[in-house]
């Protein structure tokens, strides 16, 4: 057991930071992005739900543009190509499903 402001952060790509917690079978994400930042559109083999909780977050998921707002959830499945913009500063809570490797710190 941790909390959460100790466990050492990443960043992703400019302007998303992240804090990870992986378990043998999935990771949980907490994510800040700053205004502006961009997820440039990519997919990977994890299932992944994204919550916002604080926030504006423009997305395309599967060429469907979309905006989420706080207490939206959405389910992105596996190998779904996908792509992020911040409207403001935004704070998301991932899960991802196997675990990111390439998220462990």
């Amino acid at each position: 057991m941790q909390h959460l402001s100790a466990i050492k952060g990443k960043e992703i790509v400019p302007g998303l930071y992240g804090r990870f917690v992986h378990g043998e079978t999935m990771t949980l994400s907490f994510v800040d992005i700053q205004q502006g930042a961009q997820l440039p559109e990519h997919s990977h083999p994890h299932e992944q739900i994204t919550y916002l909780i604080e926030g504006e977050l423009e997305m395309v998921i599967g060429g469907e543009k979309m905006l989420l707002t706080p207490g939206m959830v959405h389910v992105i499945p596996s190998n779904v190509p996908h792509s992020a913009v911040a409207l403001t500063f935004v704070r998301v809570l991932d899960a991802f499903s196997p675990v990111r490797e390439d998220y462990r710190v």
